[in-house]
């Protein structure tokens, strides 16, 4: 079977960047990496990984391209079919290219059909937008003042009175 993949930049601007792109379901994340890299015309010698994700697109199981740990225990690209990590029912994955610059992108399975006899995968199908010259900003929700003031529970610490604990808790 054959995997049909959007593969969108995350990017805070009006202009969407995506890729679509086909691939063997037998195929490796590692094979999945190099398409995209291709793609999105990176040169590919940069660390990366997958990330398993949910509906929500929270970060799971991480998949790397090298194994940087020290028991070598890490999951690695070339030793991960695309079928075992994403399927119809866990159709996304979290791409980060380049730690340094965090390009990131989500992508997500859109299609799966059949092989069509004669043609070659992976396959880029199309592709909009060009991608910027600089990996866009991140802002972290820790980061952004407006989210968090840890100030913002309304009590006065000096009215000892109405503070909700036990002096004598000793």
């Amino acid at each position: 079977m054959i995997y049909r993949f959007r593969v969108i930049l995350d990017n805070d601007t009006e202009d969407d960047i995506f890729r679509d792109i086909e691939i063997k379901e037998s195929d490796t994340l590692e094979d999945l990496h190099n398409v995209i890299t291709q793609s999105f015309g990176f040169d590919g010698t940069e660390m990366a990984s997958f990330y398993v994700s949910d509906e929500m697109w929270n970060q799971g199981q991480e998949i790397s391209l090298f194994d940087l740990t020290e028991d070598a225990s890490a999951e690695l690209m070339n030793n991960t079919v695309i079928n075992s990590v994403v399927y119809e029912m866990q159709p996304k994955l979290i791409y980060v290219y380049d730690f340094f610059n965090l390009w990131t992108f989500y992508v997500e399975l859109a299609e799966i059909v059949d092989e069509t006899e004669g043609a070659s995968y992976p396959n880029l199908l199309f592709s909009k937008g060009q991608i910027p010259d600089e990996a866009p900003e991140k802002v972290f929700e820790a980061e952004s003042s407006d989210d968090f003031d840890e100030f913002d529970d309304d009590l006065d610490i000096d009215d000892y009175e109405n503070l909700d604990f036990d002096e004598n808790w000793n």
